[in-house]
């Protein structure tokens, strides 16, 4: 069936999505909260409600709720109420890729400073406190690369508009 607004044939995007989705929980998301981010990302709008994702994904409201809760709390979406409605909507980030990066950036600052912690705690001459050293020294390594790569990131953006 082809969507006249959109010319698109949706039950090919109903196929992608869960196609999409079983390559995210592949990947290691929690398979509705993937299934939910994939449903997002195929809808032009960027946003939809818990009964529309519910509706579409052919799930309990109850799942969604979960799977939402799990994508905000990993900042892959922000819940929004539009003025004048009563229904919370469900949205993509702005910038989605660079906003979620940034948040693991840190994490891995985290994961970095409780190694450190470690090290300290095991003594640095131990096996131990020999993986823990190495550890902590890629985080280090990853945390300075990272942010060369958000910078080349925002100057190749601008170069495409």
């Amino acid at each position: 069936m082809t969507t006249p607004e959109t010319n698109r044939d949706e039950d090919a995007v109903r196929r992608y999505v869960e196609s999409l989705g079983l390559v995210l929980s592949q990947i290691g998301m929690q398979r509705m909260a993937a299934r939910v981010f994939a449903a997002l990302m195929t809808t032009d709008e960027g946003q939809l409600t818990a009964s529309d994702l519910a509706a579409q994904l052919s799930v309990s409201p109850a799942a969604i709720s979960g799977a939402v809760r799990y994508l905000e709390q990993v900042g892959l979406v922000t819940k929004v109420r539009e003025p004048g409605e009563r229904r919370d909507h469900y949205r993509l980030y702005d910038d989605l890729w660079y906003a979620t990066f940034l948040k693991r950036d840190r994490f891995l600052l985290m994961w970095r400073d409780a190694a450190e912690e470690g090290i300290g705690a095991l003594g640095a001459d131990t096996p131990a406190g020999k993986r823990l050293a190495e550890m902590q020294d890629f985080l280090s390594f990853a945390l300075k690369e990272i942010t060369g790569l958000y910078d080349r990131w925002h100057a190749e953006r601008q170069k495409g508009k």
